[in-house]
């Protein structure tokens, strides 16, 4: 088969969600059924009734519980001082974030028609766009906003562009921090006037 299977978790609302998510990457979500969820779990589609009525409830319930350390670090970034060093640690703790999701963004990677139709696809955007206010100055020029908006989305579309690149998991994420670090660093450093590593120096 293909790629070997996330550990599953322990109580059913767990099991139903990791079997779940399975099948959407090994099928789509659009062809997987509830019934095919059940019979993977092998329990009764009542038994599967009893936690969730539709896919999309199990696919919210995947997202929402996934996707709780970005609502909690987007909370902690607001009561932060917007200083450099606050924005790095965003996109530490955002990478972190992602690794700890990775099932589930490779998901919504794969399935980009379906989920632009669900409730999710309009909620990943809103807290996108959170977070690239957390990182960048509203009255930034363009350019600089554009540094900004792609540091986030190399570090989405990192997991998956260098998925067969040679290097172990760590150095391909330490890697893509990298790139989102200097770009959000130059965004600042040509607000504050600052030199980045590599430039020419003081005029």
């Amino acid at each position: 088969m293909g790629s070997t299977p996330q550990p599953r978790r322990g109580n059913t609302r767990q099991r139903i969600q990791d079997v779940a998510l399975e099948l959407f990457a090994e099928q789509g979500y659009e062809k997987t059924s509830l019934r095919e969820i059940a019979e993977r779990l092998e329990v009764t589609k009542a038994a599967l009734y009893y936690h969730f009525k539709t896919k999309e409830d199990i696919l919210v319930s995947i997202f929402d519980d996934l996707n709780r350390p970005v609502e909690e670090l987007i909370e902690w970034g607001g009561q932060q001082p917007r200083t450099l060093e606050t924005r790095r640690e965003i996109l530490r703790r955002y990478g972190e974030a992602l690794t700890s999701a990775a099932p589930l963004f490779r998901f919504m990677q794969e399935n980009q028609a379906a989920v632009r139709d669900l409730s999710i696809g309009t909620t990943m955007k809103d807290r996108v766009v959170a977070l690239v206010d957390l990182i960048r100055e509203p009255d930034a020029p363009l350019a600089d906003q554009v540094r900004c908006f792609t540091a986030l989305f190399a570090m989405h579309a990192g997991m998956f562009a260098l998925r067969d690149a040679e290097g172990s998991p760590e150095e391909k994420q330490a890697a893509v921090l990298e790139v989102a670090v200097e770009l959000v660093t130059r965004a600042h450093d040509a607000r504050t006037g600052a030199d980045t590593p590599g430039s020419k120096g003081e005029s």
